[in-house]
């Protein structure tokens, strides 16, 4: 930590030397590894230790900015002298700059974050082998292993600017998890599973793991396509997370500014359904994306992102706060715990039989999405239910509709949280979308 932190002041004398009005500079270090088993035989086994210094400067709104993986004072003072260098030839821009300091996290607070494992390389291909023989025993339609793999990993660092700010994070990650492909009357299947946390106690069994990959890929078999038609459709937790995404893009400073948003200037308007509440909660113990402070130092706090199906606010960092006339919302490097509020109408179950006859998607493909129109036409698989029962899973068809009406035809939200990422997400029910396939 010493060392990281004379990274920074020494980057930052630099810049001040060279005539930067101001500067901020990160360094960063991270270790740990990653197994890799297939067919019951170690495939890879890689140690990581990467480490790097980015820095930033401004010369009265000319911006630079150079990075290096050499943490030598001579390659620190490259990097900075490339920085400065690279500002006398940007145009000078009123809105770039280090952040208010009044939003500055000068407060330390400790999340609880970090959490090393002991668990050595043996013991983690022992886990491995261990979750995709659990997978493989299921069934015999099982044949056949995409990989199974276990990764941990620690890291640190360090953000200090020349308004005297510096902020350190140390945290951990850790995961397992497995891709299988089914066989059955000549067809093919392939799916998986996979569990990642903070604190390794919280991880399952890797048998638990591999048995839950097996039921995934089982269900899948016997998939057929659906004539086209219109539907009410379920987005499993996995990928209802990506329709959160697509409206954190949307209503992003960046899309704003730019005017490439299908939700420009609705602000305090209407745009998701009635009672639906989607806030963020940055400072929750060992989640995976908490943060005391954002990737400009700017303190982090707990805040409405939808109330009541409105937008309360929109997702800045300082630049696009200052473009659009507004303050950060501690959003550079995007959201920290974004929590979709469930509706009240249970978990996974619940909403299917909630769904009634339509379509319960559990993967979605393709990159047909446009957030300037709303847009939406996306490749999808999952099960056809009727009357509230699976009755056969689903491959080859497409959904679509427009986000605008998507979101403000949510009927329900479910407490089947998925908690892996950036965004806690359940089962999103919509009321109507267009299913076309080839049938």
């Amino acid at each position: 930590m010493p060392a990281l932190e004379a990274a920074v002041d020494q980057a930052l004398a630099r810049a001040r030397a060279r005539g930067a009005d101001a500067a901020q500079a990160q360094v960063g270090l991270r270790v740990g590894y990653s197994v890799g088993v297939r067919g019951g035989d170690v495939e890879t086994l890689e140690h990581e230790r990467d480490r790097g210094l980015g820095v930033t400067v401004y010369f009265r709104g000319r911006k630079g900015g150079a990075s290096t993986t050499d943490l030598r004072p001579e390659a620190i003072a490259a990097a900075v002298d490339g920085a400065c260098d690279l500002a006398q030839h940007t145009e000078a821009d009123p809105a770039a700059g280090l952040p208010e300091p009044d939003l500055m996290a000068w407060k330390a607070l400790d999340l609880d974050l970090y959490h090393p494992w002991d668990m050595t390389p043996a013991r983690a291909i022992e886990r491995a082998l261990a979750m995709e023989a659990a997978a493989l025993a299921v069934d015999p339609r099982l044949q056949q292993s995409e990989g199974a793999g276990l990764q941990t990993g620690l890291g640190v660092s360090v953000l200090g600017n020349s308004l005297g700010f510096r902020g350190i994070r140390c945290g951990s990650s850790h995961g397992m998890g497995l891709g299988l492909i089914a066989q059955a009357d000549g067809q093919m299947q392939r799916e998986g599973w996979y569990e990642s946390v903070r604190n390794p106690q919280h991880l399952p069994a890797p048998e638990a793991v591999g048995r839950r990959a097996a039921e995934r890929a089982l269900a899948r078999l016997g998939a057929r396509t659906l004539s086209t038609r219109r539907v009410p459709v379920l987005f499993a937790p996995e990928v209802a997370r990506s329709l959160i995404r697509h409206l954190v893009g949307a209503v992003s400073g960046g899309a704003l500014y730019r005017q490439m948003s299908f939700l420009q200037d609705k602000l305090g308007q209407q745009v998701m359904s009635p009672g639906l509440h989607l806030h963020e909660q940055p400072l929750l113990p060992q989640a995976m994306a908490s943060a005391a402070f954002d990737g400009e130092g700017v303190a982090t706090a707990a805040s409405d992102l939808v109330r009541d199906g409105v937008l309360a606010r929109y997702v800045l960092d300082s630049y696009s706060a200052r473009r659009l006339g507004r303050q950060s919302t501690g959003n550079a490097g995007g959201v920290h715990n974004l929590i979709i509020e469930p509706t009240g109408h249970g978990g996974e179950a619940e909403l299917v039989r909630m769904l009634d006859t339509g379509l319960w998607v559990t993967e979605v493909m393709g990159q047909g999405v446009n957030l300037v129109t709303g847009d939406y036409s996306r490749g999808a698989a999952g099960f056809w239910v009727e009357h509230g029962q699976v009755v056969h899973a689903v491959d080859e068809v497409t959904i679509a509709g427009n986000l605008k009406d998507m979101f403000r035809q949510i009927l329900a939200t479910g407490a089947d949280l998925d908690a892996r990422g950036s965004i806690h997400c359940g089962s999103i029910l919509i009321e109507s979308m267009t299913v076309a396939g080839s049938a």
